[in-house]
């Protein structure tokens, strides 16, 4: 059992990995983005995913070495939330309450970045994640501007789970700062290189493991 186990510890990881982006999307992609600390909300759930993709996206790419598979990872995170969302949707909410966010167009930068560069590690890590950083927060909010009306949805369909006093309040926009896109981008961008070469090192590791 330990054998199999560890040949196949980088498909469990990736496995593990994909769902907890997709627990972290139904957590922070719902109308909770839209309550009152809607555009804080915005920047934190930039830098949780672009981060989470960077991780796993490094980790798959450097297990393979293929320029392409960082896009499939985000293809199987993408994939796992829309199953939530019409797990979601199953419950009576609308097909809007989760918004998935759009990994795929980041980990397409990544990719180029590892081809273009001959597959050097170090360039994947410090140019990938630092275009995965950027990217995602534009991608995403282009997205955000394409779903209904959050702030509707929010108060239509409240989470049956949350207690009374959570309940979705008007949001203060623009109180903290005027532009969520960018703080998202500069925070990603600093937060997703170190995240990647944590990746990276995991993949190290694991080797490591499979060998002992």
């Amino acid at each position: 059992v330990m054998v199999w186990l560890r040949r196949t510890t980088h498909y469990l990881f990736i496995v593990v990995v994909a769902v907890n982006s997709t627990l972290l999307t139904i957590n922070a992609g719902d109308y909770i983005f839209y309550t009152d600390w809607m555009w804080t909300s915005f920047v934190v759930f930039s830098v949780s995913q672009s981060t989470m993709l960077a991780v796993g996206a490094i980790y798959y790419i450097l297990f393979t070495g293929v320029p392409g598979t960082a896009t499939y990872y985000a293809t199987i995170m993408t994939i796992y939330t829309w199953v939530a969302k019409g797990a979601w949707f199953a419950l009576g909410y609308p097909y809007d309450f989760i918004v998935v966010p759009v990994w795929i167009p980041s980990a397409m930068l990544l990719d180029l970045t590892y081809w273009a560069t001959r597959r050097n590690k170090h360039a994947a890590i410090i140019i990938g994640g630092t275009l995965v950083g950027l990217s995602f927060p534009l991608f995403n909010m282009v997205n955000l501007l394409l779903v209904r009306d959050p702030l509707e949805v929010a108060f239509k369909y409240p989470r049956p789970t949350l207690p009374a006093y959570m309940t979705p309040i008007e949001p203060q926009v623009g109180k903290f700062y005027n532009s969520p896109v960018a703080l998202g981008s500069g925070a990603g961008a600093v937060l997703t290189v170190p995240i990647a070469a944590l990746g990276a090192k995991l993949n190290t590791w694991t080797y490591r493991w499979m060998a002992a």
